[in-house]
């Protein structure tokens, strides 16, 4: 017989922040640390160990989103426009 506590996975929460008026996805990961998204932008996602090392990572991953999305010709939400991701 199977050890029924092995069996039973940490449950996954996931919570939003908001910072300067982006919209964070945090999501708990059952292995530890967090995956982060940003919503207005598909496919901006990072993660870090800790919550603050993920809010850190984000900040290259929504760099990099909004380069690509320049060069490409990807309509840039308003929001990040002027944004200052020392400040997220």
């Amino acid at each position: 017989m199977a050890d029924k506590k092995a069996a039973v996975k940490k449950p996954v929460k996931i919570f939003q922040v908001i910072r300067d008026g982006v919209v964070f996805e945090l999501q708990s990961e059952p292995e530890g640390g967090y995956t982060v998204s940003v919503p207005a932008l598909p496919g901006c996602i990072s993660y870090g160990r800790t919550f603050e090392e993920a809010m850190e990572m984000i900040k290259d991953a929504i760099t990099g989103w909004l380069e690509v999305a320049k060069e490409v010709g990807v309509p840039i939400p308003e929001q990040f426009e002027a944004i200052r991701l020392a400040r997220i």
